[in-house]
């Protein structure tokens, strides 16, 4: 099928000097969960049509496989259509998204295509309240038209079926349609939904469908309803982990913003965010209020709270945190102790090291059973340019202690605390730089002066 998505309304209520389909939900923008669902339904031609903004949508999606047209001026999702129109392939149907309605769901715009055959597919919903949307009227249960609600009388503002405004139609009915649309309306706009009409007068079959939750069809109009959305959104994701065997400590404070896999026996305490393609293997547990970006977790490591980690790789059986930072090119081994107020950049930690307390690991390679002590930074940057620390295993860093790179630490080293490495350390020696303790015993602390 061709696929046209609608993009070109300017979304005055969202406030904001971005185009509405750039807002994000989920992490991604809008439009972004639209075209997703295009593909994911096989989509021969997607064609998006933009207006305001259009050009800043168009560089965000620049490696985008779509055509682009250009509405302008803005007269109405009929007249969008239209726009479209000579980009389509016209030997098979033609499908309506939107760009502004994101949660839309490949399997409802499944159904809806094998309803309309070779016909017309409409997609309603039954609501309580249907103030806002154009109305469906229909005669012994067959669709007559659609009738906007300001164009809509007493009698027909009573149905509670609503259009979706999503719909497929063969692309050559299309390009008989479209041209012929009027404006007589009260919003003086070529409205898509008149092609239901003129269905009919052509004795074309015009079909339904529903899709399975009313949220799918839910559009974005303002940061309201954004937010609305994102709570929807994140519920699913919720739900998905929850039945997939994940213990969330509450499910309503959970933020997936991309792709988050999980193994078995997995435990997410509240308010941690999730970016990017993270995977966490058996048995992890990550505490509160983290958050993980593009970063895979082995089995068994733990998580404590307030820890941020971004493009790393932490093996099994770790211990992580509170309050880590863990930055990308980071590789822990097995069993490695990242501890409180301590980041790691760039850096390559082996099997049972850690650096528990208040430090810096940034361009280095750390070998096995390394103990680095707190207070201890690799000073890996010159203002110009940056170096590599080597540590090798079995070396015991104490506290405060200072490495110069480019620099190595012998296996087996010890390093006095206090020290300032400027070259390598031997392996197996203690290597130790301190200035002389002194003692003046008659030097007196100074007194705060009185003020007059």
């Amino acid at each position: 099928m061709n696929v046209v998505i609608l993009a070109a309304g300017q979304g005055k209520r969202m406030r904001s000097d971005l185009p509405k389909v750039l807002h994000r939900l989920g992490g991604q923008p809008l439009l972004t969960h639209v075209l997703e669902t295009a593909r994911e339904l096989g989509a021969r031609k997607i064609c998006v049509v933009y207006g305001h903004g259009g050009e800043i949508v168009r560089e965000c999606y620049a490696d985008a496989e779509v055509v682009w047209v250009k509405q302008e001026p803005q007269l109405g999702t009929g007249h969008a259509v239209l726009q479209a129109l000579p980009h389509l392939d016209p030997t098979t149907a033609t499908l309506v998204l939107y760009g502004d309605v994101p949660l839309i769901a490949s399997a409802t715009l499944s159904r809806l295509c094998e309803v309309a055959g070779a016909g017309l597919g409409v997609l309603t919903v039954e609501m309580a309240n249907p103030s806002g949307y154009g109305r469906i009227v229909r005669e012994d249960g067959k669709i007559l038209c659609i009738v906007e609600e300001r164009d809509a009388s007493e009698d027909q503002r009573t149905i509670t079926e609503i259009n979706t405004g999503f719909v497929i139609a063969p692309t050559t009915a299309l390009s008989r349609w479209l041209p012929g649309l009027g404006n007589n309306n009260a919003q003086g706009e070529y409205y898509l939904t008149d092609i239901v009409r003129l269905a009919i007068e052509e004795g074309m079959p015009v079909a339904s469908a529903q899709p399975d939750a009313d949220w799918e069809v839910l559009g974005v109009n303002s940061k309201v309803q954004l937010a609305e959305l994102e709570r929807i959104y994140q519920n699913g994701n919720a739900l998905r982990l929850m039945e997939q065997g994940v213990a969330l400590a509450d499910p309503a404070r959970l933020d997936v913003r991309g792709e988050l896999d999980c193994g078995r026996d997995v435990t997410i305490d509240v308010n941690c965010i999730f970016e990017g393609r993270v995977v966490l293997d058996d048995g992890v547990e990550v505490g509160a209020n983290c958050v993980l970006r593009n970063t895979r977790v082995g089995a068994g490591t733990r998580i404590a709270p307030f820890s941020h980690i971004d493009d790393a790789e932490i093996g099994p059986r770790c211990i992580i945190g509170p309050y880590a930072r863990l930055r990308p090119g980071t590789k822990l081994d097995e069993s490695v102790h990242v501890g409180n107020f301590v980041e790691v950049k760039n850096s390559l930690i082996g099997e049972n090291s850690k650096a528990n307390h208040l430090s810096y690991v940034g361009d280095a390679t750390v070998g096995k059973n390394v103990n680095i002590g707190a207070g201890t930074i690799t000073c890996n940057y010159d203002g110009a340019n940056k170096y590599r620390t080597v540590i090798e295993d079995d070396v015991f860093i104490g506290s405060d202690t200072q490495l110069v790179a480019p620099v190595t630490v012998g296996r087996g080293a010890t390093l006095g605390a206090g020290t300032t490495l400027t070259s390598d350390a031997p392996p197996e020696q203690l290597t130790i730089s301190r200035t002389k303790q002194v003692s003046i015993s008659k030097w007196k602390r100074p007194v705060k002066q009185k003020k007059n």
